[in-house]
């Protein structure tokens, strides 16, 4: 479960890639760590994620990365947004070594939540691993699907 972020981390790691931000979207069950939670507190560590690929993602993540925070529960939509703002460390919360945590930080609730019915319903989501994998809590999303998830929440 996420839990709050220390602010003495704020400024630790390099700014993006200089490509530009890269695109992801993590799940939560609302249970254990809403988006009010997250919002509220606006920042947290993003640990306790152990699947592999997920895993990887989170290795993937630079600083400055934009995120989609996707209720998993009844919901099943995407919340809102947030930004990674600080990259891969270890995750204080595993038992064995290599599992990672990020830092993120809560950017702005959608003005309407986007659920999975509606993603699964627009033909150019049809490729995005939320559709294709939904079981990953970590998964990248090109620039097009992410802009367009976002429009349909606002």
């Amino acid at each position: 479960m996420p839990k709050p972020a220390s602010p003495r981390t704020a400024d630790i790691d390099p700014p993006q890639s200089p490509s530009g931000p890269g695109h992801w979207l993590v799940k939560q069950e609302p249970e254990s760590y809403p988006w009010e939670a997250f919002a509220r507190e606006g920042r947290a560590s993003w640990d306790g994620v152990r699947n592999y690929q997920a895993r990887n993602n989170l290795k993937a993540m630079q600083r400055g990365d934009q995120v989609l925070f996707y209720s998993s529960g009844d919901s099943k939509s995407v919340m809102g947004l947030a930004s990674v703002a600080r990259t891969a460390f270890p995750d204080p919360s595993a038992d064995e070594p290599g599992w990672v945590s990020v830092e993120l930080t809560a950017v702005r609730a959608l003005e309407r939540p986007v659920n999975l019915a509606r993603i699964k319903a627009e033909p150019a989501l049809s490729g995005i691993l939320l559709v294709r994998n939904s079981r990953l809590s970590v998964m990248p999303l090109g620039r097009e699907a992410f802009e367009k998830i976002v429009k349909m929440g606002s």
